[in-house]
């Protein structure tokens, strides 16, 4: 029995859910969000109420209830906080700014790194801070990787890109050893 699975979830007054064929579709102020339902998940909506119950007893079926109840959790948080990843720049010379659509980062390369933002996603730059945020989760989380990937921190000085928050391991450099014999 999926711990996850079997909670309810409440429908807020400023988010519409309806099922449309292989597709549980989320509408609120901020956008649209369409899941597609798993296979051997049953999906019913009464009363303002979301409910997932599995058709069967299969180890794949009693994963995909508690992945599918999250999804669909997710989605409505989405639709009425958002949500946001930061991402801090560390290092002399390295910088970010905005020109339009495109991310534009100088990591002390040769050439500046030029990365456009996805669709439904919104990145916002201040000083060595890098804001990405959306309605969909997994496309913020997955954006905010993609631009970790460019610089990730190094161990010795620390320098490239974390999640705000992220501890580097360090390491200490080479030992200055003195000539024994």
């Amino acid at each position: 029995m999926s711990k996850i699975g079997k909670k309810p979830i409440e429908i807020p007054e400023k988010v519409e859910v309806k099922i449309n064929g292989a597709f549980l579709e989320f509408k609120g102020e901020k956008g649209t969000i369409s899941i597609k339902l798993l296979p051997f998940i049953k999906t019913e909506i009464k009363d303002k109420t979301i409910f997932f119950s599995p058709e069967n007893d299969l180890k794949q079926t009693l994963a995909n209830w508690g992945t599918i109840r999250s999804l669909a959790a997710n989605a409505i948080i989405g639709l009425i906080d958002g949500f946001e990843k930061v991402l801090e720049i560390e290092g002399v010379g390295y910088r970010a700014n905005m020109e339009g659509e495109t991310l534009v980062l100088n990591l002390g390369l040769s050439h500046p790194i030029k990365f456009t933002s996805p669709e439904n996603i919104k990145i916002l730059t201040e000083k060595n801070l890098i804001k990405i945020s959306g309605i969909q989760k997994d496309l913020v989380g997955q954006t905010a990787a993609k631009i970790r990937a460019f610089k990730k921190p190094e161990p010795y000085k620390g320098k490239g890109i974390r999640y705000q928050g992220e501890v580097v391991r360090r390491k200490s450099g080479k030992k200055v050893g003195g000539a024994e014999k």
